[in-house]
């Protein structure tokens, strides 16, 4: 199948589609339940008991990142249970990890250098 140049509409879409994706990881509790998602397929109970959230909170949250299609669910009995469609999202989450530690160790060679023109100051 061909496809002819995109249409500016087309490139605005994906952009939204992209945005959308990253806001749904931009959630503390979000990015906490994927991490234990990481160790394996949880229930709603298992993740409220992990995060001491309450249930309605963990399922607002779990609805966020269903809609974004960031999770897949299965129903086992009557328990549904909750786990990351593709597992290249913990590549995402590593290299982001990989950044932040990054942004953190430059602050923090930042502050070690004010400190010690502090102490310099102060001997004057």
């Amino acid at each position: 199948m061909a496809h002819g140049s995109p249409r500016p509409e087309d490139a605005e879409r994906l952009w939204q589609f992209k945005a959308e994706f990253f806001k749904a990881l931009g959630n503390p509790l979000r990015v906490r339940i994927l991490e234990l998602l990481r160790s394996g397929p949880l229930s709603v109970t298992q993740i409220q008991e992990a995060t001491g959230t309450p249930a309605s909170s963990v399922s607002q949250q779990l609805a966020v990142l269903r809609g974004q299609r960031i999770l897949a669910t299965e129903r086992r009995g009557t328990t549904i249970i909750y786990s990351v469609a593709d597992a290249e999202l913990f590549e995402l989450l590593d290299v982001a990890r990989r950044i932040f530690n990054a942004h953190l160790s430059d602050t923090i060679d930042m502050l070690r250098l004010v400190e010690d023109e502090t102490e310099a100051v102060a001997e004057q």
